[in-house]
């Protein structure tokens, strides 16, 4: 569909033409026409400040203009009330017979309902998470999946085609460590006293499941050879930490394509590969015993060590290993990196990583999310009430649902730091968003339940939608036709963050029709019908706004 704010802009953009060709204009290039949405009802549905913009092009005062434009504007049948404002400014009011006829297009469309073309079926991926599998997923993660995922979800609503993946870094030092802090927490569940390593992984999730192995797999291990014995361990562990994983991100309804291994990128000989196309176009440089990237020839700040003088690859290897199989062997037209704060200062050689390998920078996009802060009763909570350690993803998701877990991390800019209120989150009260936006869905679903129960026909097409005037109606119509636009921000901006709050302002804006408008009316059957259809639409873009999220509709609460 085309977003309104684009059909309003080429009328503008006829109108100065027709203003230039009837000598009402001068003749001058016409730029692009920006249109907004006012911050106050009265200056109407859309403005353009366009014509603040033509004044030095025309060598004429703004508001004439403005005059001219609006004097020129094709009729529209979408269009109500056309009005110039000072300095300059383009105001546009819907026409009220219009909006109340959209009703229809809304119901029609179903869940499709918000999509847009912004993508053109572009294929771009969409790796998030990939959190070291060394461990439980903690709310950092959390915020990681909830915003990689919502990304994922609004780009496909907005044309792209979309991959979803999980980089497993299930290569180098961390892993080793891993498997030999598993090794002895295994054979000390066997009544072996074997320590762990000085730099080992301490938490008490690597005692459970050293334990487990024991209890599954008796000494099996122990009497292997030991290196054999810590390989098989990694691997096993690997497996059990993956699969752990799976369940965390499941119980938020999040799930892969793909899970990628860090490992095959040298096995299948893609890591030497990207090392012989740098070497021969001069980014690679022995020194003090180790082969650097040479980023500063390319922007970055610094160069890199790509192999250390041990003869093993180092972490920013993989990284150009990896998007050289996503953007040469896979063909990704872009890829999204979705990165915790502490690799703000890599974004510069990813750039430069990509110029070496002949790839336009633009098209890997990284965002970069700040930490969460959980608090309960205003108290920061640091450590996790099971185990005195840090809390995880899925003791927050079993503190206060999967659906609040969402609707939080989702409702900040990644950019910025956020505070996750525990307390709030499990209030049932309209000062829980969360609450607030799933109680209007089910109580539109109450609504209509009561009707059917009365005798109303409250699934058929009955309702004249002409008869829906009241300015509580025009609003909640108004307000569930900027989901397209919502969309359509969301995947511009890469940031889905705007949908939690589309959500809340058209729950208010249900609320508020209820208030004034009753809904079933004996005495006026026909209005009863028109509004039976306003709600069932209600619930419809309702429900599509919260599954955008990743969230559930709820029929009752």
């Amino acid at each position: 569909m085309t977003l309104l704010p684009d059909r309003i802009a080429s009328l503008i953009r006829e109108a100065i033409q027709a203003a230039q060709d009837a000598g009402d204009l001068p003749a001058f290039s016409i730029p692009s026409i920006p249109v907004e949405r006012p911050r106050q009802a009265t200056f109407g549905d859309f403005a353009s400040p366009v014509c603040l913009q033509l004044a030095p092009l025309a060598r004429m005062a703004p508001l004439r203009i403005a005059e001219q434009v609006a004097a020129h504007l094709p009729p529209a049948d979408f269009v109500g009330r056309v009005e110039v404002a000072r300095p300059g400014y383009i105001n546009l009011t819907l026409d009220e017979g219009w909006l109340a006829r959209q009703v229809e297009t809304i119901l029609a469309a179903g869940d499709r309902w918000g999509a847009v073309d912004v993508g053109r079926g572009e294929r771009i991926q969409v790796e998030y998470v990939s959190a070291n599998p060394t461990g439980p997923l903690t709310v950092g993660s959390g915020r990681n999946a909830v915003l990689g995922d919502g990304l994922a979800g609004v780009l496909e609503a907005a044309g792209y085609r979309v991959q979803r993946e999980y980089y497993v870094n299930d290569a180098g030092s961390q892993m080793q460590k891993f498997a030999e802090t598993l090794y002895a927490r295994y054979a000390q569940a066997l009544g072996h006293d074997i320590p762990i390593p000085e730099d080992g992984y301490r938490g008490s999730y690597m005692v459970e499941l050293g334990r487990a192995i024991a209890q599954e797999e008796g000494e099996r291990y122990l009497r292997m050879d030991r290196d054999r014995a810590v390989e098989a361990l990694r691997d096993e562990g690997l497996r059990r930490m993956l699969e752990t994983i799976r369940e965390d991100l499941a119980l938020l309804g999040i799930h892969f394509d793909r899970w990628f291994s860090e490992r095959s990128l040298y096995e299948d000989s893609t890591f030497e590969t990207v090392m012989q196309l740098l070497r021969e176009r001069g980014y690679l440089e022995e020194r003090e015993g180790a082969i650097w990237f040479k980023a500063t020839l390319l922007g970055g700040d610094k160069d890199e060590v790509v192999v250390r003088s041990n003869g093993e690859p180092g972490y920013f290897a993989s990284d150009i290993a990896y998007h050289y199989d996503k953007f040469v062997r896979r063909g990704f037209d872009r890829v999204i990196d979705v990165w915790g704060a502490d690799h703000q200062g890599h974004v510069p050689r990813m750039k430069a990583m990509m110029k070496a390998l002949g790839l336009d920078p633009d098209r890997l996009i990284i965002v970069i999310y700040q930490l969460v802060t959980l608090t309960r009763e205003g108290v920061e909570v640091r450590l996790s009430k099971r185990t005195g350690e840090i809390v995880t993803l899925r003791e927050l998701v079993e503190e206060v649902g999967p659906d609040a877990v969402r609707f939080f991390l989702l409702s900040r800019e990644a950019n910025s730091q956020m505070e996750f209120d525990l307390s709030l989150a499990k209030q049932e009260s309209e000062k829980n968003p969360v609450y607030y936006v799933q109680y209007a869905h089910a109580r539109i679903a109450s609504i209509l339940r009561k009707a059917a129960a009365d005798g109303w026909e409250a699934t058929s097409d009955r309702g004249d939608v002409t008869l829906l005037t009241h300015p509580g109606e025009l609003a909640l119509i108004r307000k569930m036709l900027e989901l397209p636009e919502v969309v359509a921000l969301s995947a511009r901006q890469m940031s889905p963050h705007f949908l939690p709050h589309y959500a809340q302002d058209l729950a208010a804006a249900f609320h508020a029709f209820y208030r004034d408008c009753r809904v079933l009316d004996p005495a006026n059957e026909a209005l009863s019908y028109a509004r039976l259809k306003l709600v069932r639409t209600a619930k419809q873009v309702l429900a599509r706004t919260l599954g955008l999220m990743g969230m559930s509709a709820p029929e009752t609460m």
